[in-house]
């Protein structure tokens, strides 16, 4: 088994991954974190939480790999909401339009997809979002999970990027 570092996250993540790698037929496990509602201070308090996150899932993946288990799994990071990017008078950011979504994994194709943020073309201290999340997950239930997305989605089809094979 992978050592795991003292977090909450990574508890959680280890307890993930004994129901993997035990072949209960857990098909979507979700864990969350939290903390990154920065809006003062985020220059101090933002890196430990990030370097938290890192070695946790870290830590998964060095288990789901030892455990042969690597091909089996993606990880989807996310957050309910984005960030400006201009910083408020505390030394944080306020919620924002635009985030961030990692995808990881063996079977994952990795890159950049979607556009390049372009901190120069701000809507009211807004990035503009150029990738609907709705694609990525899309994406996920489609080519990972072999469901069909319009009935988690709605009856509106997003486009599907090629970061998993079809």
């Amino acid at each position: 088994m992978a050592e795991y570092p003292e977090s909450g996250l990574a508890n959680a993540l280890r307890l993930l991954a004994e129901a993997i790698v035990g072949d209960l037929g857990l098909k979507v496990g979700h864990v969350t974190i939290g903390g990154f509602d920065t809006h003062a201070n985020q220059l101090r308090d933002q890196p430990p939480l990030l370097e938290m996150v890192s070695e946790a899932i870290y830590a998964f993946y060095e288990d789901m790999r030892a455990h042969g288990k690597n091909q089996d799994v993606v990880i989807m990071t996310w957050t309910e909401f984005g960030r400006r990017a201009r910083s408020n008078g505390s030394d944080g950011t306020d919620h924002g339009a635009a985030g961030q979504l990692f995808v990881l994994g063996t079977p994952v194709q990795g890159g950049f997809y979607g556009e390049r943020p372009d901190i120069g073309r701000l809507v009211d201290d807004n990035l503009r979002f150029t990738t609907d999340f709705r694609s990525v997950y899309a994406t996920v239930l489609e080519r990972w999970l072999g469901a069909p997305a319009e009935a988690v989605l709605g009856n509106q089809r997003f486009e599907q990027l090629p970061f998993l094979a079809a």
